[in-house]
């Protein structure tokens, strides 16, 4: 997404904002995605962590900041269709599932629960849809056991305990985590993480 603090130029054809110069920031719920699954890693509870995004090329600077602050290795796959517009949830989904099946050892893909530009929360669902496993949305809490989660979710009259078994989907809510900032050497290491480049 664009960073909240940028300015943004309306295109000469006002069908959106032109992205080509503005800096790009992590959505605060994919944020807190990228730091539940850093934290799973701390524990030992998973092997490796892989930040992914779908977007234009300045999107590097997301996976940037995911790599920043502890994701092993990134994912970029680069895509002109504008976010929200032409970029729909539905071909995100369609992208993540392929991306997942590629890799093949995945057994918990943590997203957002929402873009906060779009306010979309259908890209989790329809991943798991997509691949045919269990999900749980709106994440407030997760507890692992072996092969399976347990927790709760927010839901429009509190919370609800769940459990699930692995593999699985979960979209992060804010009460999940309070994300890390990410440090200076975190940030230097950062450049010499791999960033994969795909084209969509």
């Amino acid at each position: 997404m664009v960073d909240y603090a940028a300015k943004v130029r309306v295109l000469p054809d006002k069908s959106g904002v032109d992205l080509s110069t503005v800096k790009m920031s992590l959505n605060p719920f994919c944020e807190i995605a990228v730091e539940e699954a850093i934290r799973l890693k701390e524990r030992k509870i998973a092997s490796e962590v892989v930040a992914v995004t779908v977007g234009p090329k300045s999107s590097q600077e997301v996976l940037r900041t995911a790599l920043a602050m502890g994701a092993d290795r990134a994912i970029h796959v680069q895509s002109d269709l504008k976010l929200d517009l032409e970029l729909q949830p539905k071909a995100v989904a369609e992208t993540f599932e392929k991306l997942a099946k590629k890799e093949g050892d995945v057994d918990l893909i943590i997203l957002g629960k929402q873009s906060i530009d779009g306010d979309n929360c259908a890209t989790g669902p329809m991943l798991a849809a997509f691949l045919g496993w269990p999900q749980c949305t709106f994440a407030a809490n997760l507890a692992f056991e072996v092969r399976a989660i347990g927790g709760e979710r927010e839901t429009d009259t509190g919370t609800e305990d769940i459990s699930f078994p692995l593999p699985a989907v979960v979209t992060a809510d804010l009460r999940l985590n309070e994300p890390r900032y990410p440090t200076l050497p975190n940030i230097m290491k950062a450049k010499k993480k791999a960033c994969r480049n795909l084209y969509y």
